[in-house]
């Protein structure tokens, strides 16, 4: 018996010039996919692996890189796909489904970077109650919320979406993200009002305590002496470099997506990359190289693999010296002392060689 599948597809138009450049553009993102997996995880399993990293500042830039990782993966894989591919589509369902994650896993980064904010603030102001505010259970339910509160209410949204009447099937960019707003016949007054109170929960709200959180910490810095200054400014700037970071791409994703600005292609696709591919990319960046327990730990890996093809290398070699120095250097010394090795002629061996 046939069975026929009522299934609506969705087309990507947001390349540029792909039939000429496909191979490039598989290339690059591979490549930079790849370092995206490896030096997020690389940090990750340094902070698992390391019982000196066992602290909730670091757990929640686990949290966040771990959050980085699986943005990438929303995304990566289907791009990939769809570059090698004569026709850039995706079934309506899937193409929710993505939108969904997408922002599920942005909503994550911004609690993410308020539950670290809370973080410094108990550490730097608090100093004297932090083991008692931020144990266990205080780290785990800020992890378990950053994740749950994002994903149930983009969950909601991506309800509402899968019941409207589409009349366009054509997406101005490379994946599924704001601009399925756009294929609707009618725009919903209600997806419209949830969105913006999504915004507000997700986005606008954590940064407003970010901000806050901040001030507070330099503020009281400000009074002590000029060490603690020093300390707290280091230890907040990597967070701060990521909010604003993330915080432009989320603006751009929002602004000019949603209100249909006359750019370019080109353009359009280029600003594009830079908030797929360079993101995910800059939180291992900049925890790496701000973080110095960090950045010790990834000197020290670095440096233990490139000495061990070294040493693999040159072990026929150091087994042959051994060998050599046992054979031939070993009987002409002999120890007169404790401590004083004297190098002697062994008239015996000296004639049989």
């Amino acid at each position: 018996m046939d069975v026929e599948l009522n299934v609506t597809l969705v087309t990507f138009g947001g390349f540029a010039e792909l039939h000429k450049y496909r191979y490039l553009y598989f290339v690059v993102i591979f490549t930079l996919y790849i370092l995206i997996l490896c030096c997020n995880s690389t940090i990750v399993c340094l902070i698992w692996t390391h019982k000196t990293f066992h602290e909730p500042m670091y757990i929640f830039i686990a949290a966040l890189l771990i959050n980085s990782v699986l943005y990438s993966m929303t995304i990566y894989p289907k791009l990939l796909s769809d570059v090698l591919s004569e026709k850039q589509i995706i079934s309506y369902p899937l193409c929710v489904f993505q939108g969904f994650s997408y922002y599920t896993s942005g909503g994550s980064e911004f609690l993410l970077l308020a539950a670290m904010a809370y973080d410094r603030y108990v550490s730097i102001c608090k100093p004297l109650q932090y083991p008692v505010i931020m144990n266990r259970i205080t780290i785990y339910v800020c992890l378990i919320l950053a994740w749950l509160i994002p994903a149930f209410e983009t969950s909601v949204l991506g309800v509402l979406y899968s019941n409207v009447k589409l009349c366009s099937f054509t997406l101005t960019g490379i994946f599924c993200n704001n601009s399925i707003y756009k294929l609707q016949c009618v725009p919903s007054v209600t997806i419209s009002i949830y969105g913006v109170v999504t915004l507000i929960n997700l986005v606008l709200l954590p940064m407003l305590f970010i901000l806050f959180t901040y001030i507070r910490i330099l503020r009281i810095s400000y009074h002590c002496c000029r060490e603690t200054r020093r300390k707290a400014l280091k230890t907040c700037l990597p967070h701060l470099l990521v909010l604003v970071n993330f915080s432009c791409f989320i603006f751009f994703d929002i602004i000019i997506v949603r209100l249909d600005s006359d750019l370019s292609k080109t353009l359009r696709l280029t600003l594009t990359f830079q908030s797929i591919l360079f993101h995910p990319l800059l939180n291992p960046i900049i925890y790496g190289l701000k973080m110095n327990e960090i950045f010790k730990h990834i000197k020290i890996l670095l440096c233990q693999t490139t000495r061990v093809p070294l040493l693999q290398g040159n072990l026929g070699w150091t087994e042959a010296y051994n060998n050599d120095f046992l054979n031939n250097v070993a009987p002409f010394i002999r120890l007169d002392g404790p401590h004083e090795p004297k190098l002697i002629i062994n008239s015996n061996r000296a004639l049989e060689s």
